[in-house]
């Protein structure tokens, strides 16, 4: 008789790591099997540690080679760390993608601003709906989340149904859209679930998230209270809170002013699905120096320090049309994502130097996460009644902790796994069947590189030890032609003596050529290399780091 088909999981971005998401879905042997794959994020680059790499990117290596039997891309939402790489990779999977109106509309006006975006078709499903891609029925199932028509999916296969929770959280009254549907999940406990693949973000803290309607409340009274200008900073993204501060602002007698392209976008989108219905016009910014101080509230982009964006612009008092004052207020309505930290501190520093008001989630409520804490995630769990639970969308702590959780609410399996662990979901009891191709992909100007690209792995060791460039002209018999030249980049210019650095080289390197024995110095391969170590070497003794060097030798 022969086997049933298998239903495996595996995770290619988002586990042990929170951002980059990409997961893969697939139904039948070890030897054909079709794909579903759900989300395909961006994490950010940190330029301490990556030079020059703005997104960071799932490597698909094996996505694409299963390309013929992928059936499909479905998105649980319009956040940047779930689709923010298909402008990228796509034309390397070319399959069909499926999302709500608002993440399609979102990401056909992403590919607008996009230079050279290719051509990329997007199916639009209605929320609450089924559809049939191969041998998966994909449901949407609307959860309450920071943007609008987020959703879980529940994949119903031959072998089982599993519940892929996407960012969620509960919020019985969440501003814009429908509560999590907490009907249909219990529904779907009770006609049984092999496996919930959940969101980890905030396992580690107790009770619950606090509602949107809670921060629109608190925003209300200190927009109320401000006195000067109002400038908030939200993720542009969150169109609830742009709601709310929109509300706050008539209740103030303000007009809302958006500043940047980002929030600018986000504000079409939602007026065009109809999650502004009812919110006044807002105003270009080219209006804001022409309206009263206390008349005024500029939306802006920039909560996560970001050097160009609007809020950062502000603070250096070089935006072209916007400016704050002395007794100005800033509102910080987001929290920092981890890494950014340095840069949001520099713009609050810079706006308190000003005398300007700024206020943050760390004395006020003006912020509330889209992720579940403790008594969410065993809600979820009690609605579902799983009998296995795999967290994801987390760091090491926070798979741990929700595995945690998942087993002290009687789950009868539980497993945490990493990026690229294949899992048997069922028939049988689950195991990690063999490790998939994973990684990460860096966009790099406008090139994707490996993450073992000489380019990324040289600029990060220029960006610690600077870098030494040496020309030496040669004679075919190996002897120097002229002065050799050196530049130093990123170096010192003297040592601690005081002596020029750029001198103790240029000895070095004659000093090597110079001492080589006569068939080396005849051989221009060998001389370089002798003349490199000899630089490095120097240059370590004299400063304590060994920078890259780079020696060409010319024969004449």
């Amino acid at each position: 008789m022969a086997r049933p088909d298998e239903l495996t999981f595996a995770p290619l971005g988002g586990v042990g790591e929170i951002g980059m998401n990409l997961s893969i879905y697939g139904l039948g042997n070890r030897h054909q099997r079709s794909w579903l794959a759900v989300d395909l994020g961006v994490s950010f680059g940190d330029e301490e540690h990556l030079p020059g790499i703005d997104l960071i990117m799932p490597d698909i290596k094996f996505p694409e080679k299963e390309r013929k039997n992928l059936v499909g891309l479905v998105l649980t939402h319009a956040h940047e760390d779930h689709f923010g790489a298909i402008i990228d990779l796509w034309p390397r999977l070319k399959c069909p993608i499926y999302a709500t109106k608002f993440s399609a509309a979102l990401f056909e006006a992403k590919c607008a601003a996009e230079r050279n975006a290719p051509e990329i078709p997007v199916t639009v499903v209605e929320s609450g709906r089924r559809i049939d891609l191969g041998p998966f029925s994909v449901e949407f199932i609307p959860v309450a989340h920071s943007i609008p028509e987020s959703h879980a999916l529940a994949i119903h296969t031959a072998a089982g149904t599993v519940l892929h929770t996407g960012d969620w959280k509960i919020d019985p009254t969440p501003m814009i859209g429908v509560p999590t549907d907490e009907r249909r999940l219990r529904e779907l406990g009770d006609e049984g679930v092999l496996a919930l693949i959940g969101d980890s973000t905030n396992a580690v803290r107790e009770g619950r998230s606090p509602s949107e309607t809670e921060v629109a409340r608190n925003i209300a009274e200190l927009v109320k209270a401000a006195k000067g200008r109002v400038a908030v900073t939200t993720f542009a993204s969150n169109v609830a809170r742009l709601r709310a501060v929109a509300d706050a602002a008539r209740e103030a007698g303000r007009e809302v002013v958006v500043v940047g392209r980002a929030m600018e976008r986000v504000v079409q989108v939602a007026r065009e699905t109809g999650h502004l219905d009812g919110v006044q016009s807002f105003r270009s910014a080219d209006v804001y120096g022409h309206l009263p101080p206390d008349k005024v509230l500029a939306l802006c982009t920039g909560s996560q320090g970001e050097p160009r964006a609007a809020l950062a612009r502000i603070a250096r008092d070089d935006h072209p049309q916007v400016t704050l004052n002395r007794g100005d207020t800033v509102i910080f309505s987001s929290r920092t994502i981890p890494g950014n930290e340095k840069a949001v501190g520099g713009i609050i520093n810079g706006l308190v130097t000003q005398g300007i008001e700024v206020i943050t989630d760390r004395t006020e409520l003006v912020h509330v996460s889209g992720h579940p804490r403790r008594d969410e995630l065993r809600d979820m769990i009690a609605w579902v009644r799983p009998q296995l639970v795999i967290p994801v969308h987390g760091e090491a702590l926070h798979l741990s902790e929700h595995a945690q959780l998942a087993r002290a609410c009687g789950v009868p399996k539980v497993m945490v796994i990493k990026n690229g662990d294949l899992v048997r979901l069922g028939p049988g009891d689950p195991a990690i069947l063999e490790e998939l191709p994973s990684g990460r992909l860096y966009k790099d100007g406008n090139l994707l590189e490996d993450s073992k690209s000489r380019a990324v792995v040289e600029r990060r060791r220029m960006a610690f030890a600077g870098c030494v460039f040496v020309a030496i002209a040669v004679t075919e018999k190996g002897e120097l032609a002229d002065d050799p030249e050196i530049d130093l980049v990123g170096i010192p210019e003297k040592n601690k003596a005081g002596e020029e650095l750029d001198d103790i080289v240029f000895d070095a390197v004659v000093s090597t050529v110079e001492t080589l024995p006569r068939a080396r110095r005849r051989d221009p391969d060998a001389m370089a290399e002798s003349v490199r170590r000899a630089v490095r070497a120097t240059v370590a003794e004299e400063w304590g780091k060994k920078p890259l060097c780079y020696v060409h030798v010319l024969v004449v």
